[in-house]
């Protein structure tokens, strides 16, 4: 391997370093994610580019991970280029875009990973004005919280409730979300009145 090496042009060298380093830190980083290893470099090195409007994770071009795809696919297309015969300038505009387009495409898929997570995770505020049904019943006065059934965000939830009503609200009752009283309590009136 090391005659291969010497062999090259320094060119050669350079592409073909690119290549395997870059291939062994990604090989790396893949088993790490297979076996758990729980490294996430990303967090602790990223640059975020274009941040989502809400304030959270937006989209991010520069990270870790989107430039050892960058080093290894730009090292993988030099060495391709090289060997059918391109000028080395052409190789090295080849490959630079071949490089860009991996990051591009790394970026683009986390950024629909990190999208999906952000789907399926419950945001309670959702559940506003929404009407359920009272399982465990609920004491007046916000004397003593229950448990309501709600169906939102696609799916049917457990929530605890307790209510300002002069009344306990027994189990079957429907019941309207007025508020979120923390993340894990939410505040709920009796519906008096139901239109057929």
């Amino acid at each position: 391997m090391l005659g291969f090496i010497n062999e090259l042009s320094t060119l050669d060298q350079a592409y073909w370093a690119c290549a395997i380093v870059g291939s062994v830190i990604i090989g790396v980083f893949a088993l790490l994610t297979i076996v758990g290893g729980g490294v996430d470099v990303d967090m602790i090195a990223d640059a975020t580019v274009f941040q989502a409007d809400d304030g959270g994770v937006g989209f991010q071009f520069f990270t870790i991970k989107g430039a050892f795809g960058f080093v290894t696919v730009f090292g993988w297309t030099g060495v391709s280029c090289l060997d059918s015969g391109y000028s080395s300038q052409s190789t090295f505009l080849i490959s630079f875009a071949a490089g860009l387009a991996m990051m591009f495409a790394t970026a683009l898929l986390f950024h629909w990973f990190q999208k999906l997570t952000e789907q399926g995770t419950l945001n309670v505020k959702n559940a506003i004005g929404k009407t359920g049904t009272v399982y465990i019943p609920i004491g007046k006065n916000r004397s003593n919280f229950g448990k309501i059934h709600l169906n939102f965000q696609g799916g049917l939830h457990e929530l605890a409730a307790i209510t300002n009503d002069i009344e306990d609200l027994k189990t079957g009752t429907l019941v309207k979300v007025l508020q979120i009283v923390s993340e894990e309590l939410i505040l709920v009136e009796k519906i008096t009145n139901i239109k057929s």
